[in-house]
């Protein structure tokens, strides 16, 4: 399905949120999953952590158009890993460089009315520091749910944390934690550039 035959999203509501289950997906990732994407972090909107206390990372365009080809707008999970170097000097904290518990939205963001079709990465991590331009790979591994538009702030935000709680639940089983030990990771200083 084109980006342009995507419907509308659907608006979020309290019995949606409240019957939201705690884990999602099957006991192990089944295709298309592991997506594979990485590239240099780029600016996004700013508005993750100002305006909704999610800071968040986001690809170069390139990075994402092959996932948004198939897979359906919404927010997913999975791990993140930002490069520690920068021209070859490590830079970053040894702890921001490590495999990272990830969600992203990939979506046009209706709630903020945005034409543009982006994937902003939020690692569960209390980073040191700012690392645009830094590598950075993702592996999602699943899917949470389909993006929705809101009638506040607020109620966004409260998915938001929900979807964090989902995506930590959901990593911790066997068949999925056993990613952070990826050969993807590992590879950490090879260039960037984008992959699927």
């Amino acid at each position: 399905m084109g980006l342009e035959e995507r419907p509308a999203a659907p608006v979020g509501t309290n019995s949606y949120r409240v019957s939201r289950p705690a884990i999602v997906g099957p006991e192990v990732p089944q295709a298309p999953f592991p997506i594979l994407l990485s590239g240099p972090v780029q600016h996004g909107f700013g508005r993750g952590g100002k305006d909704l206390g999610c800071p968040t990372a986001n690809l170069p365009d390139e990075s994402i158009t092959p996932m948004s080809s198939i897979t359906e707008f919404g927010v997913y999970y999975g791990y993140a890993q930002v490069a520690r170097e920068m021209e070859g000097q490590p830079v970053l904290p040894e702890g921001d460089g490590k495999v990272l518990p990830m969600v992203m939205s990939l979506g046009k963001n209706p709630f903020y009315n945005n034409e543009k079709l982006s994937a902003e990465i939020h690692i569960m991590h209390d980073f040191k520091g700012d690392f645009y331009g830094y590598g950075m790979k993702v592996m999602v591994l699943g899917y949470i749910r389909p993006e929705l538009n809101y009638i506040s702030r607020e109620a966004l935000i409260e998915d938001i944390e929900t979807d964090k709680q989902v995506a930590l639940r959901s990593l911790s089983r066997p068949g999925y934690s056993k990613y952070q030990l990826d050969a993807f990771f590992s590879r950490m200083n090879e260039a960037t550039q984008p992959r699927l």
